[in-house]
């Protein structure tokens, strides 16, 4: 039992899947400061002198609990955003070039499908016979092999 586990542990992806989380919290506590430090102060001179926020107040005046808060919400947009592309340019595209000198393909398109006409479910294989949800029978696709002329 512990040797399975062993072996499980010690395969290549879950070893990238960790460091690759690590990474993604580090640059998280980066991107976390550049927005409170950056992007809010930008945002908070935005509005135009006012001390509460961008934002409207539903209940009662100075009561935070009640306060729909704009600003932050903005703010943790402008997180996602600039996150996803840290991750994106500085671990899925490196790893995408590693991998394609390996002669694998990671993160490419997905494989094509077809679609049922009796009840319209769009994710099935394109060379399928039968429907996977409904059991009725697919259009088989048209050959368009070349033949070669003479032989």
């Amino acid at each position: 039992m512990l040797k399975g586990f062993k072996n499980f542990l010690m395969r290549g992806d879950v070893i990238v899947i960790a460091v690759g989380l690590v990474v993604a919290l580090a640059f998280s506590g980066l991107i976390k400061a550049f927005t409170d430090f950056i992007i809010n102060p930008l945002i908070a001179a935005a509005q135009g002198g006012q001390a509460i926020g961008l934002g409207v107040q539903l209940g009662d005046k100075g009561n935070k609990s009640t306060f729909m808060d704009f600003g932050q919400f903005i703010s943790a947009v402008i997180y996602f955003v600039v996150f996803m592309a840290v991750v994106y340019f500085l671990i899925v595209l490196p790893y995408k070039g590693i991998m394609a000198r390996q002669g694998k393909t990671v993160f490419g398109d997905p494989a094509p499908t077809a679609t049922c006409p009796a009840c319209l479910s769009d994710d099935l294989p394109i060379g399928a016979s039968k429907c996977k949800y409904c059991a009725s029978d697919l259009p088989t696709a048209p050959q368009t092999g070349a033949t070669t002329p003479g032989l």
